[in-house]
Formats: structure tokens, C-alpha cells, sequence
């Protein structure tokens, strides 16, 4: 049949499905809902095709705007259409290891989809995890740069054709501006060029399906799973079911030892840049999981991405509470977090404490879970506290009720300051800390006079770093002090203190201190609290307190490989020693000590990126954690300039280039990011802005809209 000027054409619809191809005849006016009407009306037999919407792989995007026209979204007659669910099985690691089959919306933006997701598996406050692709340890060898981009093929009637590439699906990010609380989208255009957030392989020809292969299926997102124990690391679940019940109780357990396969896929970083390496896996946020070249039946790795934790509760998070910890616990025997021996020995004996509980029936724990709340750590909630002190008066260390006394902290310590060639020698001062400043005197009568300090540090902004050996009794703080004026990098200076009590307040003082908080504020208490319990743990006792042979104990389930490499035999016996100190803890508060005490390591929620200044050679380290982001040196790690998050007024990217840019007060920052996609970085650094805005007052329902202005921002 022959249709001449009426401007009509055929358009060739694949049916994922049937794996029929139809060839509509349509116009440029007609509408995608239109086509999809349309369609539906060809098949013989009746089908519910709710669920279904047209996928576009030529051009690596869905058409899911139903009411725009096939010439507004550049439809022509050469174009071949998917016809296709929106809901696939998507294979998903989770923090604890286990593989999961979960069926996943492919067609809406990758955060919603970790919504529901994560709703489905029963954890609170889904924006602190997002989807990741599983790397492999060519990921760590060569920056993202530098890794061999490969086009992804386009699927003609289920093969994949070789002189057909599909294109990412352009970005959508415009200009971040910040202003105190509020934050708005500018209205500048950026490049919509395309970009990928990691190396995307060559597309294999999808494997058939095995349900009863290593992973756990969820086969509907409102369907009950009946549990059948089917082995210690798989379950397998009865589709007709109508609740999730059975399979949430089963996430908040995991088995000791995960499957063969996942472990086989481990990638353990040796270096500071291979750690910074292994962001480059993060999904882009505000893209759907398909236009990020995952189809049916692929893997993705599901994970914590920010360490801002709000309202750990033991009563509603049981399942998020056993995840945090498992992916607490896989960091730390991956070595991707540096700790010492006493450190590591405390949490190999806090795991085993854990697996002895699992065994056990369990009490309802009453544990104060205020410390692990990171979302309280912020800069925005430091000037809260301020304010309140301001209006109501110290809560700690008022002297008779006199709201206008400021609290002080004094006593002798050693101080040392590095310089070129010169030994580690600390001389004794006494130290007074007030209103966020240190003041040191050459004695306490010196500091009675009017005469002015030897040395005055202002602690606002620093960076605080422990090092503490128990067994040889070091208890040292180094300061890194950003410069008076803003500019050149940060000083160097260590303090030395006598004993653990001494340590832990001035240790609790300088913590708060460096987030802008006063020895008034009423967290100072709990944080002297909170390391004492961290030191208390890492004692070695004199005796096992439990009952159980050395021999049958396998120190590389519970210790880095580096230290049962030092500890050699007597590994075992150091954390069954270890052990006595945590022997009386409940599962659920061993976990929470655990995550506590992770919390407390000074590389603790730092995501490393390599960097390349503007107009710099070398390279360098991004730090970028809740409330600061930090230059270190690629090397060592040490920082070299900090920047918190309350003086940014604005980050934006030039997609063309592939820059970012970053406004301070005062200063502008331009970089490239070599480690990975540029939009990592500006999503990590939104993301965290957007945890906090959390209150704790306001029960709120989650931002989407906002979420996605600061990391993704709009069309």
C-alpha cells in the first residue's frame, strides 16, 4: 500500500517481550502515548501492558514523556524503538555481600529507584546509599582518564549490531549557587555533552536467567517471600507470596562468611590513589539505571555513599544498623581505612562478639545511639548551637549560674611544632583552651599576667588527627591549622598528652572545636565519653574471657591481612584478649560500638578523589567528607588545605572541559578530576549539603526535587 503526501511514515517497534517486531505507519504530530495505543491494539491477544514504555536504543534514552510528539523528540523513519517493561530483575550486592534479584524500575531516575529499593528492603533513609558498578582491579591501575572507553552496542531485535554505538543520555546539570540556607539553580546553560560515572564495558548477550543460581530473588515488589533456607549464603523465596517480612528479619543477619564468588571480587586498594580510584563506580543520580548502560540481569553493588547516618535506631533499623556494620567491616578488612594494631585487634573482637551473638537470643537494647549521628556534625547545626548558647547560656561549665562566664580547659601539655631538620622534640607549656582559641604560656603564673601567650592557635576549621599507642603509652594529637588569612597551606603542630585522661578532653575539646563548638556546648560530655569507651575497648585483658580454642579461630576473618601477616601466631590469642573487654555486649550494641568506633578512625567518611589543580602539573588528592573539603597530598595523606562547607558560596562544572569549579569566600578553586567523571565529585559535594538540611525536629518526608537541584541539577 502506497501513501503519498500525507506526510505518514513506518516506524519499526521491537516487543522485548514476544521478540515480534511491528511497523506502525504514524505522523510526526502523533503522540508517544499515542504510539503506544496504538501498538497495543495490534496484538491479537489481550495483554496488560501498564508496565511497559518505548525505549529509544540508538539513542540510550527512554521516551516517557507520553505527551510530546515523535517530531519533538526527533523520531524519524530510519529509528527502531524498544517496546519494553520498565521493571526488570536487576542482580544487587548489598553491603553484607549477599546477591540479591530484585525487580528494579530501569525507566525512572537512579535515586528514585534506590528509593524504593531500599523501601522494599526495609532501610531508613534511602539518600544515603545510591548504586555502584562492581570494579575490577584494572579500575584500580589506571585512573578513570586514562581507562579505555568502550561503546556500548545497539541492540537491533535482541543482538547487538557492530557498527551501531548507542550515546549516554545528555547531562542535565546548570549552575549550583549557595546562599546561607537557602540554595537555588542559576539559570546558566551548561554543555550537554555527554558523560559516563565509570568505564562502560561492551555489551555481552544477556545469560538466561537462573533463579536458583547464587543470589536471591524478589520477584515482585509487594509480594511476601517465604523463607526456605537453601544453603548458608542463599535463600530462595516463593514468588506468590505478599509481604517482605520474612526477607527484611533476614537482612538484619548475615552469614560469617559470604559466598566464594563475592569474595573473589574483592578489590583491595594497596595506595591513597587506589582508594580514590574506586569512586569511579558511582551511578550519576539523576539519569535512570538504563541510560547508564545496565540492562536485565546485570549487577550493581548497593552501598552506603554518605557517612552522615540519621537516627540510628535500634527499635526501626535493625537491617540498616547490620548493613552499616557490614560495610564497616568489609572496609576495614580491605584495608581501604587505616587503623593501628590495638584498633584492629578491638575490631576483630568486637565481630566475634557479634557472630557469638547471632547465635543467642537477643534483649531490646536501650543504647544511646546520639553519637552515631554524623547529620548533627555539620556546620549548619554548629551555628544552631551557637545560637542557642547565645540565647539561653552555656549548658556545661556555667560558674554559679553565670551565663556569662566562658568555660576554659587548662593544664600542662607538650606542644611541638615540625620544622625542616630538626627532631621531634615537645616542650611543656601550660595550655589554656577558650572560646575555640589555644593559648600557650611557658608556666600557669605566666598565664595569670597580663603578659601575652608564646603561642596562640585558633583551633576553628583545623583538622584533628589522633595518634594513640596504648601499649607504649602515646597519646598524641596533631592539629593541622588552616592560615590566619585564608591563603597557603595548612601548619603542622602536635600535642602530647600525659595520660588517657588528659587525652580525652582535650582530644573531645579540639574535635568540637574544629567544627566551630565551645567547651559550652552540650556534646562535649558525650565526646569525652565516647573516646574514653573508644580507649577502653582497645585494652588488652589479662586472660580470654570466653572459652574458645586459639586453634579454631581464623585471625583473616576478623583482622586485615597486613596484620595477621605481623601478628603471626599469636593473632588468635591477641583478640581473644581483646575480647574480654566487649564479652557482655548484645548483637545490637556490639554492632553499634563497631560502627561507633569505625566512626571514631581518622580517615573515617573521607572520599578520596585525584585531582589536577588549573595550572598545576602534579597531582593531588580531594578529600571530601560531611562538612569539609580537604587537599592532601597524594603521598601521605596529609592535608594541605581545608575548606568547609559554610564558607562555599558556589560549585559549578564546565562540562566542555570537564572542569569544576568551586567558590569560597575569598577564593576560587578550578580543578580536574582524574579518578573519575567530574559529576562524582559534584554530586558527593551536593549530596552532602542536601544530608545537611536533615532536621531532627521535623519528621519530613524525603526531598526528591531538592536532592536533585543541589547534585543534579535542572533540565
Amino acid at each position: 500500500m502506497i501513501h503519498v503526501g500525507d506526510n505518514s511514515w513506518n516506524l519499526r517497534i521491537l516487543i522485548t517481550d514476544l521478540q515480534v517486531e511491528k511497523t506502525l505507519r504514524v505522523k510526526g504530530d502523533l503522540h508517544i502515548g499515542g504510539v503506544m495505543l496504538k501498538l497495543s491494539k495490534t496484538e491479537a491477544n489481550p495483554k496488560d501492558w501498564s508496565d511497559h514504555a518505548l525505549w529509544w536504543p540508538a539513542k540510550n534514552i527512554w521516551l516517557t514523556r507520553t505527551r510530546s510528539t515523535l517530531d519533538q523528540v526527533g523520531l524519524h523513519a530510519d529509528a527502531l524503538l524498544h517496546f519494553t517493561p520498565m521493571h526488570k530483575i536487576l542482580r544487587v550486592q548489598i553491603p553484607d555481600l549477599r546477591y540479591i534479584d530484585c525487580r528494579v524500575d530501569f525507566s525512572v531516575k537512579t535515586f528514585k529507584a534506590v528509593v524504593s529499593l531500599c523501601k522494599d528492603l526495609g532501610i531508613r533513609y534511602p539518600e544515603e546509599l545510591s548504586l555502584c558498578k562492581p570494579l575490577s582491579p584494572e579500575h584500580l591501575k589506571k585512573n578513570y582518564a586514562d581507562q579505555p572507553k568502550k561503546k556500548m552496542l545497539v541492540e537491533q531485535n535482541g543482538n547487538y549490531q557492530n557498527n551501531q554505538y548507542i550515546h549516554p543520555a545528555p547531562d542535565t546539570n546548570t549552575f549550583i549557587a549557595t546562599h546561607s540556607n537557602s540554595f537555588h539553580g542559576s539559570d546558566n546553560s551548561l554543555d550537554d555533552r555527554p558523560f559516563s560515572c565509570a568505564p562502560v564495558a561492551q555489551r555481552p548477550t544477556p545469560p538466561p536467567h537462573n533463579p536458583q543460581g547464587g543470589s536471591t530473588p524478589i520477584s515482585s515488589p509487594t509480594g511476601t517471600l517465604r523463607h526456605h533456607t537453601n544453603g548458608f549464603n542463599h535463600t530462595s523465596f516463593n514468588d506468590s507470596s505478599s509481604s517482605l517480612g520474612d526477607f527484611i528479619e533476614n537482612l538484619a543477619y548475615s552469614p560469617r562468611a559470604p559466598s566464594p564468588e563475592a569474595i573473589s571480587k574483592l578489590v583491595r586498594p594497596k595506595t591513597l590513589v587506589e582508594r580514590a580510584r574506586m569512586n569511579v563506580g558511582w551511578l550519576d543520580s539523576s539519569l535512570s539505571i538504563m541510560e547508564q548502560g545496565i540492562r536485565e540481569f546485570d549487577t550493581l553493588c548497593l552501598r552506603f555513599k554518605y557517612y552522615s547516618f540519621f537516627d540510628l535506631n535500634p527499635k526501626y533499623d535493625q537491617v540498616r544498623i547490620n548493613q552499616l556494620y557490614e560495610q564497616a567491616k568489609w572496609q576495614l578488612l580491605n584495608e581501604e581505612l587505616d587503623c593501628t594494631e590495638e584498633e584492629m585487634l578491638m575490631f576483630g573482637a568486637l565481630q566475634l562478639q557479634i557472630n557469638i551473638q547471632n547465635d543467642q537470643p537477643q534483649p531490646d537494647s536501650g543504647i544511646d545511639t546520639s553519637s552515631l549521628d554524623n547529620g548533627g556534625d555539620d556546620d549548619i547545626d554548629a551555628a544552631l548551637s551557637e545560637l542557642q548558647i547565645t540565647l539561653e547560656g552555656p549548658k556545661n561549665g556555667a560558674k554559679n549560674g553565670d551565663i556569662t562566664h566562658i568555660p576554659e580547659l587548662t593544664d600542662y601539655l607538650r606542644f611541638f611544632k615540625p620544622k625542616k631538620f630538626t627532631l621531634k622534640a615537645y616542650k611543656r607549656y601550660w595550655f589554656t583552651y577558650k572560646d575555640l582559641h589555644l593559648y600557650l604560656y611557658k608556666s600557669r603564673e605566666e598565664s595569670r599576667s597580663s603578659a601575652p601567650p608564646s603561642v596562640s592557635i585558633n583551633l576553628r576549621g583545623c583538622e584533628v588527627t589522633p595518634e594513640v599507642n596504648l601499649a607504649q603509652s602515646k597519646f598524641h594529637i596533631k592539629l593541622e591549622v588552616p592560615p590566619e588569612f585564608g591563603n597557603g597551606p595548612n601548619s603542622e603542630v602536635w600535642i602530647r598528652c600525659d595520660n588517657e585522661e588528659q587525652y580525652a578532653k582535650w582530644m573531645a575539646a579540639c574535635r568540637l572545636a574544629a567544627k566551630g563548638r565551645s567547651l559550652a556546648d552540650s556534646s562535649y560530655e558525650s565526646e569525652v565519653s565516647s573516646i574514653r569507651s573508644f580507649l577502653s575497648m582497645q585494652k588488652p585483658a589479662l586472660a580470654p574471657a570466653v572459652n574458645i580454642n586459639p586453634n579454631n579461630i581464623d585471625p583473616s576473618e576478623y583482622l586485615a591481612s597486613r596484620f595477621v601477616k605481623k601478628l603471626k601466631g599469636k593473632a588468635a590469642n591477641r583478640m581473644l584478649e581483646a575480647h574480654a573487654n566487649v564479652k557482655d555486649l548484645s548483637l545490637i550494641d556490639a554492632k553499634l560500638n563497631y560502627i561507633k568506633a569505625w566512626q571514631s578512625l581518622p580517615e573515617y567518611g573521607v572520599s578520596l578523589f585525584v585531582i589536577k589543580f588549573d595550572g598545576h602539573k602534579k597531582a593531588c588528592l580531594l578529600g571530601i567528607a560531611n562538612n569539609r573539603i580537604m587537599q592532601m597530598d597524594i603521598a601521605t595523606g596529609d592535608h594541605i588545605k581545608t575548606w568547609r562547607y559554610n564558607t562555599m558560596k558556589a560549585w559549578n562544572v564546565n562540562w566542555e572541559v570537564k572542569h569544576m569549579m568551586i567558590q569560597f569566600e575569598g577564593e576560587n578553586t578550578v580543578f580536574s578530576c582524574l579518578s573519575c567523571d567530574c559529576k562524582v565529585v559534584h554530586e558527593f559535594i551536593g549530596g552532602y549539603i542536601f544530608m545537611s538540611m536533615r532536621s531532627k525536629e521535623n519528621n519530613q518526608t524525603l526531598n526528591e526535587e531538592m536532592f536533585h537541584k543541589l547534585t543534579g541539577g535542572w533540565n
